[in-house]
């Protein structure tokens, strides 16, 4: 009887069975050190986005020239950022009166809803509108500021972005502080805009010190 001889395996097929049992190994492998092997490349999507709290500072020369250029601290995140506003002062006004004009277009300024991009970057105000401010009374510091609300009973962002905004302008000394008082007889105090404020207005009333007033 004639026995017949197999074929011998071709070279390739024994190459494509190597490459077949190398992946196999490499699989386990991955699988016991708790990695999933995939055949496709997984797409997750593109990176989350991040509240950037930045803006292309706008072009100061294209605005009212009859308006005054200011900052405004705004509540961006956890911290208190400038954002670039302009107040109008009527020429020749005395500068008693500039302060005070200069201080209530603040207030109004920092009470107006954030713009589009401003609130698309995260931007936000907690200062009420309505507020208003006069100079000071007989007996009060030349450079007192009387807000028709007292600085008490503001929340702690409001005051923040009142103190920084005002101390850091024309309606105050310029030393990084700003007298404060009521519509009351409460007491006069001098608030400062500190880095722990500007950083963590939430948890960081600002500073204080009384000021004594006739």
């Amino acid at each position: 009887m004639q026995v017949r001889r197999l074929p011998a395996l071709r070279p390739a097929v024994r190459r494509r069975g190597g490459r077949l049992l190398a992946v196999a190994g490499l699989g386990l492998a991955l699988a016991g050190c708790g990695i999933r092997a995939t055949e496709v490349p997984t797409d997750f999507g593109g990176a989350p986005s991040r509240v950037p709290c930045s803006m292309t500072q706008p072009d100061l020369s294209a605005q009212d020239a009859r308006g005054v250029p200011v900052q405004v601290f705004l509540l961006c995140g956890s911290s208190l950022v400038t954002v670039d506003r302009e107040v109008r002062v009527p020429d020749g006004t005395a500068d008693a009166q500039r302060r005070v004009i200069v201080a209530q277009g603040l207030l109004d300024q920092l009470a107006e809803s954030p713009s589009a991009a401003e609130k698309e970057a995260g931007y936000t105000t907690y200062v009420r509108g309505g507020m208003s401010v006069v100079g000071p009374r007989a007996g009060d510091p030349d450079d007192t500021l009387r807000l028709s609300t007292s600085p008490p009973q503001l929340t702690s962002y409001a005051l923040a972005q009142i103190v920084c905004t005002l101390s850091d302008s024309a309606a105050a000394e310029g030393d990084g502080s700003v007298i404060l008082g009521g519509p009351g007889t409460e007491s006069l105090r001098r608030y400062e805009c500190t880095d722990s404020v500007r950083n963590s207005p939430s948890g960081n009333r600002p500073p204080s010190t009384e000021v004594a007033s006739g």
